[in-house]
Parts: C-alpha cells; structure tokens; sequence
C-alpha cells in the first residue's frame, strides 16, 4: 500500500482511483442510456475500456462483449 516513502505509489494510487472513477461514470452513463435516448452500445464498452486500464475485470467483460457482438454480427440473417 501507500507508506509515505514512494511517491510512485501515491501516484499510481492516485491515477488508479481518477481511471476507476472516470470509466465508472462512463459505464453507468451508458447504463442510463439503455433506458434513455442515447448510443448506450457504444458508451458501455468504452466506459469498460477505460476501467480496463488497471482493472483486470473490466478486460475480461469488455472481451465477452466483444465477442458477442462479433457472434451477433456475423449470425446468418
């Protein structure tokens, strides 16, 4: 954690907590917009893409979603 002694780590702690904030804003923004007027299949994923820069779950989701939306694209139709 956060000693006092490595101003790295404060950075990173602080860069971490602007990402998390950031891309959870954006996530619940594209939320709001499957109820609301607004491009929410495009807001979710890039909303998770930012999280996905230091959080390993937010990859992981982003990844399922990009998969289901090629398997969608590509279904005969």
């Amino acid at each position: 954690m956060v000693d006092g002694k490595d101003p790295n780590s404060l950075w990173r702690l602080a860069r971490r907590f602007a990402i998390g904030i950031t891309g959870g804003i954006v996530v619940l923004i594209g939320v709001a917009m499957i109820v609301l007027p607004g491009p929410a299949i495009v807001v979710i994923p890039i909303g998770l893409g930012i999280l996905g820069l230091e959080f390993p779950f937010a990859q992981r989701w982003l990844r399922v979603i990009k998969e289901k939306g090629l398997s969608w694209w590509r279904r005969p139709g």
